[in-house]
């Protein structure tokens, strides 16, 4: 059943990514590293709630890592979500 388990972890990596909104974050974040959740809702012209919780199933799918700074949360991308956009760059 190891198979099964790696299966479900791949589902929610591609779940993770799989909105047209959350691919956008992940460009942002690509060329605009350590964005708090204010200001990728201004760049994207969403609501804060809305890219807050884009942002938590990023981070779900181990595709954007957190840190705090002070009163603000910094958000950049991890490893894997450069090979999810290189993958994604493939289906283009």
């Amino acid at each position: 059943m190891v198979k099964e388990r790696s299966y479900r972890a791949m589902e929610r990596i591609v779940k993770g990514f799989a909105n047209h909104r959350r691919l956008e974050i992940l460009d942002l974040l690509k060329r605009n590293p350590e964005l708090s959740v204010e200001e990728i809702s201004e760049r994207l012209k969403i609501g804060y709630e809305n890219a807050s919780d884009h942002i938590r199933k990023l981070a779900i799918a181990g595709l954007v890592m957190k840190r705090a700074a002070g009163r603000d949360v910094r958000h950049k991308l991890t490893p894997r979500a450069h090979h999810v956009l290189t993958f994604c760059k493939t289906l283009e």
